[in-house]
């Protein structure tokens, strides 16, 4: 394998970019093609990984965090052989193909993470390399390195233009995660034109002040990319930034270096001028001459090798250190498990308790329960009660630490957590305020569409927060979580629904969960028969009757703190001789998917009096009040003053509730 076979494998990357957009009508083929020795050297000479075992937990992870390039992706994987035909590719952007517009994870192999929202990928891949460091200080032994990879990442200016790539980048360098090598694809040209339009900035010297090792290579020059790759790795103390000095749309005669090869295509003309500059044949689409995959196929065959020594590796690992072993494949294994025994019998007894401080109790249990729980808060680690005593942080010295100090970063924190997540072998959980979950959203937004496990700790839930004031105040926050397909939100209304909410958290593998949490304390509510309070675990059901009588005559329901407000307002209608039920909704997306035949169990339609509290915006809750409902809400921002009294003024009172429901009926 040479430089010729390389380039020669470049090229044809390119081709099948250009036919590919151009089939699709429809992509960006101006960063893959700029791209393209860049890539070809880096998966050929660096990457290591075996297309036949996409999951091998020490393969080297590649993130294209500009994944409008997807088409680069989608050759590299095709021509390295794993699976993903030339009829996949013939699919790009087409409905049910395996090939879409954007990286998705879990649809194709080999992609790592979904990319797309500039930046995310980026911040994905810092999470990626702390998991790294973090497993390897926790199960590395003298002469059985089982976990030694490097993190690659592709960015392009936009990438480091968004606000994320600051926030991330400065959290690397804190860390000095020297497996982290980004290759910034430093063409210049932004959708709008030259990126002078509107950054000045030295980068690399923003890298630098970071605390990152920083490189510059000709990024058509595949030996100059190489040795940009080879002193990244030698600088193994920090992590490595690389500009690869790249034109655009490379190869096109009248499109290479402007803004029109990013994202329309090249169109039949050029498309057929470029391959005959690039030496391609012009008139053959999907081409690839039999030799042109060699040296991807040869780096997958390195791979293939490299994963048969690893497993006779873990074989010793786990005849000499048996308990870590067990650990180690415990952690990879997709399994449910039984948490928090006995748990709620904690708070028994107990009068009240904010729901987040009934959180970090059952952090506790949970982090004697499970070694790979990761944490972090961004910076609130006091107020979101996120760090179990004994524990100690993550440090650049010291891996080994199972807390995260992200520093006033939320942006960056949820991308970090789906970092972690992808990588595997970690569950990670975050806390920052709920109103602070704005910041978070894209992250919040992309962990839910790759269905990852991770749990946000979300405090200072509603108007309860009292004298910060309205932009401390959350209203709107509550049900613009709920609106995003995929993220579980559960609001619980004591510290026994808080470790079934926990618990929910933790058994769900296939997405991201939300806790919503309080900072004012709250009543626990005692579940037995004499006080009529039915058992915390209705929660697992989103939905479940918490205070019943013989004959209702109207339906009350609720969320969080507002239960309370619920059952005191039962307890005025019940003086007025009027029956009420009081239904506890902590979660509308795990209620939705119950039977039809319990959510009429408990919302039956017979009782058509409905009424919904809840501190926050009304919009929703139509759905279970129905047309004839009413709903006691906080349409508007709150307000700096007590909590109590910012309840009174708003009319979220037990009496006020009552009236609503009297009015009913």
């Amino acid at each position: 394998m040479g430089i010729q076979s390389e380039r020669l494998c470049a090229n044809v990357v390119r081709g099948l970019v250009m036919d590919a957009v151009q089939r699709a009508n429809s992509g960006h083929p101006g960063m893959p093609l700029g791209m393209a020795e860049a890539g070809v050297v880096l998966w050929s000479r660096f990457l290591s990984f075996d297309p036949a075992d996409p999951k091998w937990p020490n393969r080297d992870r590649f993130v294209l965090s500009a994944g409008h390039g997807s088409m680069l992706l989608y050759a590299l994987l095709h021509l390295s052989g794993f699976d993903l035909s030339l009829d996949d590719i013939r699919e790009f952007r087409q409905w049910g193909s395996r090939t879409p517009g954007h990286p998705e994870y879990g649809h194709t192999p080999g992609v790592e993470t979904t990319t797309g929202p500039l930046g995310q990928g980026l911040a994905n891949g810092v999470g990626m390399a702390i998991a790294e460091r973090w497993l390897a200080t926790r199960f590395n032994q003298p002469d059985f390195e089982l976990i030694d990879h490097y993190t690659y990442v592709v960015a392009g200016d936009g990438c480091l233009m968004e606000g994320i790539s600051h926030e991330a980048c400065s959290l690397a360098g804190h860390l000095g995660l020297g497996r982290l090598i980004v290759l910034w694809d430093a063409n210049g040209i932004s959708i709008d034109g030259a990126t002078s339009l509107a950054t000045g900035e030295n980068a690399l010297q923003r890298f630098e002040s970071y605390g990152w090792h920083t490189g510059d290579a000709d990024g058509h020059d595949p030996e100059s990319v190489a040795a940009a790759l080879q002193a990244a790795r030698t600088a193994s103390a920090k992590p490595s930034v690389i500009a690869c000095r790249t034109v655009i749309g490379y190869g096109s005669p009248n499109r290479a270096g402007t803004a029109r090869a990013h994202g329309e295509p090249l169109g039949e003309d050029e498309v057929r001028s470029t391959k005959k500059a690039l030496g391609l044949p012009a008139e053959l689409t999907f081409h690839i001459p039999e030799c042109a995959g060699q040296p991807l196929r040869e780096a997958a065959r390195h791979g293939a090798r490299r994963r048969d020594d690893w497993l006779p590796l873990l074989d010793a690992y786990r005849a000499q250190f048996p308990e870590k072993a067990l650990e180690f494949e415990s952690i990879h294994a997709d399994e449910e498990r039984h948490y928090l025994k006995g748990m709620p019998a904690d708070f028994w007894g107990m009068e009240a308790i904010a729901t987040r401080a009934a959180s970090g109790k059952v952090l506790e249990r949970l982090s004697a329960e499970m070694p790979n729980l990761l944490g972090g808060s961004a910076d609130l680690t006091g107020s979101n009660k996120t760090l179990v005593a004994g524990e100690c942080a993550m440090s650049v010295s010291d891996y080994s630490g199972r807390y995260i100090h992200y520093g006033v970063r939320e942006h960056a924190m949820g991308a970090v957590m789906n970092g972690l997540a992808l990588h595997g072998g970690v569950v990670p959980f975050g806390g920052t305020f709920l109103v602070f979950a704005d910041y978070m959203r894209p992250s919040l937004r992309l962990a839910a569409m790759m269905g990852l496990q991770v749990i946000y700790v979300f405090t200072h839930d509603s108007i309860g927060v009292g004298e910060d004031g309205p932009t401390h105040q959350p209203v709107e926050q509550v049900l613009s979580l709920r609106a995003i397909p995929g993220l579980t939100v559960i609001r619980p209304a004591d510290a026994t629904e808080t470790v079934e909410a926990w618990r929910a958290a933790m058994n769900r593998r296939s997405g991201p969960t939300a806790l919503v949490l309080t900072r004012q304390k709250l009543p626990v509510l005692q579940r037995d028969s004499a006080a009529g309070f039915a058992d915390a675990r209705g929660l697992r059901c989103g939905a479940y009757v918490l205070a019943d009588c013989a004959q209702p005559k109207v339906l009350l329901m609720a969320s969080g703190s507002e239960v309370h407000i619920a059952l005191q307002a039962q307890e005025v209608l019940s003086g007025r001789g009027v029956q009420a039920r009081v239904v506890s909704v902590p979660s509308w997306e795990i209620f939705d998917e119950m039977p039809r035949e319990y959510r009429e169990e408990v919302m039956p339609a017979s009782l058509s009096a409905r009424v919904a509290v809840e501190a926050g915006v009304s919009m929703g809750w139509e759905r279970y009040v129905g047309s004839g409902g009413v709903i006691v809400g906080i349409d508007r921002f709150g307000a700096s003053a007590p909590s109590d009294r910012v309840f009174r003024e708003l009319g979220l009172t037990g009496s006020a509730v009552a009236e609503a429901a009297q009015r009913l009926i």
